[in-house]
């Protein structure tokens, strides 16, 4: 089943952390000496790992030979693209623009969580309070037109991003950033809005290009052309709307810098967009391109294997990853009566069986929003925790105080699915649903318990549909094409989704505040897609995005993930801490593999960290040649 649909990045990096009830400060605030001075990085919490004298990160070689053609496909769900601005809402844009064109102030490292070194800055400055970061442009940064980047161009980039002609997730990303202001010559300092962490970071990797890009336009009609950028490659050839070609600029200016020695390895990139998976799998193994991230389960298994594996031409690998998970559920709109009674949605919970549609064993059942880190709630809360939550205890389920969720299971003995389903049903009567003599659930209105599943992909979930039959309750599915699945999506128009939360090193309130905070449940085209609306998260998330050490942030993640989980507002289903590669045997690999990297992917509404493979691989080929 888990075929059916991709475990696929969440669509955006967001949001805002909204205002609540002050935080305990029992701790002092852990700030590894990166405030109050100016750095050459700036880490969330205690010191970076590389000084300032550092030559290049542990997971890059920096001897690595430079040359050849990298050959990709499209790493997500489009299949075509009509526009090269990736900052707009209108269109589709290629993938590869973010990967190879673009550039922040700053770089977030792979192998340490949160922690950014100065990459078109040569230093940054973040004031004790939180109140501001500056950043001190190098001199020798530039465009790939040959332009200087100045102060002004990343006021105007703040501008652009965080105005109105820019899509809605991208405003929503910038919003806790009050202002840019061009201080001098070299140096841009950026107003908080929200004193925050998250906000620092969101500055250093905020996209920056050039003024001259589209200029006297509006930024929304800037479409056709070629966006004028600082970052090491350039668009070289286009074939809309399937294929496009990038170049390794030779006079990139930043090739010799720490944050870049080893990376970007190939001279050419090239990507060629397939309209079908299983189709883009075929032409990967008849050669027509070079690495292969497999994210159905049952296909890593039976479909990545043959003569060319055996034989050594392709490896298969799975890479495990350091990334904390965000859960993938199917998503309940709770904007939908037919969902308001949390009895009605802990029901639907205990029909779903994971452990029958997991046969291959390749997942792991999601129980926490924060899967695979220390932030995912643990037993009982903590005083800590507890401080946070005691508040809102009128408002919140009472498990919220109880043992962390866990989602029921269905192979702990022969009848375990048998009584997940009589207690689905004793819920369900509970909340006022009654079976017909026809066998259909309905409610004293006597409406039926119908609702439909919005999928961008064929497959369906026929297992899930006939257990959900026998409870009286139809769910139906509802393939659309990807253009049509997006809109809808910012609409919020739609019953249930599946939606894989994304990946993180430290929960952050701006990409959480996007996924849960109240705001975001009535701004079309921001990721609020459950529709929650919760005094309590909302406290949370300012809580989280306030935390000035480790253990702060760690119990308020706590907090949140249990007040989410047991007011179910999804159906958890999975997360995976493995990148599940196949790619041809002609590539040189760092010894050292980073701790939080994508395999083959697209940068969200603002920077994230980059798909090692692709930036610090190489062509073996070349080795020993000159």
């Amino acid at each position: 089943m888990h075929d059916a649909f991709l475990h696929r990045r969440s669509f955006c990096r967001l949001a805002l952390a909204l205002a609540a009830a002050p935080l305990a400060r029992a701790e002092a605030a852990d700030d590894g000496g990166s405030f109050g001075r100016w750095v050459h990085a700036v880490a969330a919490y205690g010191p970076p790992k590389y000084g300032a004298d550092f030559t290049h990160f542990d997971y890059v070689d920096p001897r690595a030979p430079k040359g050849g053609t990298l050959r990709l496909r499209n790493p997500d769900r489009r299949t075509s693209f009509d526009k090269f601005n990736p900052f707009t809402t209108r269109g589709n844009s290629p993938a590869g623009i973010l990967i190879w064109m673009v550039e922040g102030l700053a770089h977030l490292a792979q192998d340490e969580p949160s922690t950014m070194y100065a990459l078109l800055a040569e230093a940054m400055y973040v004031e004790p309070d939180l109140s501001s970061i500056s950043f001190r442009l190098r001199t020798q940064a530039r465009f790939a037109n040959g332009d200087p980047v100045t102060p002004a161009d990343v006021v105007h980039s703040f501008v652009t991003l965080s105005g109105k002609e820019a899509a809605p997730n991208v405003q929503t990303a910038l919003a806790g950033i009050e202002r840019a202001v061009a201080v001098d010559a070299r140096t841009v300092r950026f107003d908080l809005r929200e004193k925050s962490r998250d906000q620092l970071f969101l500055a250093g990797t905020m996209p920056v290009f050039s003024r001259k890009w589209g200029e006297g336009r509006k930024f929304s009609e800037v479409t056709a052309e070629y966006p004028v950028t600082s970052g090491p490659y350039v668009i070289d050839k286009v074939d809309m709307p399937r294929r496009i070609e990038f170049r390794r600029n030779p006079d990139y200016w930043g090739r010799d810098l720490p944050v870049r020695r080893g990376h970007f390895n190939f001279d050419r990139v090239v990507y060629r967009n397939y309209a079908d998976f299983a189709v883009s799998r075929e032409a990967f193994k008849a050669g027509e391109f070079d690495l292969f991230k497999e994210y159905g389960a049952r296909s890593w298994v039976r479909q990545h294997k043959g003569v060319k594996w055996e034989d050594g031409r392709i490896v298969k690998r799975s890479f495990v990853t350091g990334y904390g998970q965000l859960m993938q559920a199917y998503i309940i709109n709770l904007r939908r009566p037919l969902f308001a009674d949390i009895r009605v949605r802990e029901a639907l919970v205990y029909t779903y069986d994971f452990e029958t549609q997991n046969k291959t064993g390749v997942f792991k059942r999601a129980n926490s929003l924060f899967n695979n880190s220390e932030f995912a709630a643990e037993g009982l809360p903590s005083s800590a925790e507890l401080a946070l939550l005691e508040p809102f205890r009128a408002e919140l389920p009472p498990r919220v105080f109880g043992p962390a969720f866990v989602a029921p299971r269905t192979d702990a003995d022969p009848s375990a699915l048998r009584r997940n389903l009589l207690k689905a049903r004793a819920l369900l009567e509970e909340a006022g649903w009654q079976l017909d003599a026809g066998g259909t659930l309905r409610n004293a209105a006597g409406e039926p318990f119908e609702f439909e599943y919005l999928s961008p992909r064929e497959g369906g979930l026929p297992d899930w549909e006939a257990l959900l039959k026998k409870l009286g309750i139809t769910m139906k599915e509802r393939v659309v094409d990807f253009a049509l699945y997006r809109t809808r999506l910012q609409k919020y128009d739609y019953d249930m989704i599946a939606i894989a939360g994304g990946d993180f090193t430290l929960p952050d309130a701006s990409t959480l505040s996007a996924i849960l905070g109240s705001k975001s449940a009535d701004e079309e085209g921001n990721s609020n897609f459950r529709g929650v609306r919760s005094r309590a998260v909302d406290a949370l998330l300012a809580a989280i995005g306030r935390a000035e050490s480790m253990q702060q942030l760690r119990a308020a993640a706590r907090a949140l993930d249990r007040v989410v989980t047991w007011s179910f507002f999804q159906i958890p289903d999975l997360y995976n801490n493995l990148e599940n590669v196949s790619y041809w045997n002609r590539f040189g690999i760092p010894a050292v593999q980073a701790k939080y990297f994508n395999a083959d992917t697209y940068f969200t509404a603002l920077n994230e960290f980059g798909p090692w493979p692709l930036w610090t691989w190489w062509d073996k080929r070349l080795e020993g040649k000159a």
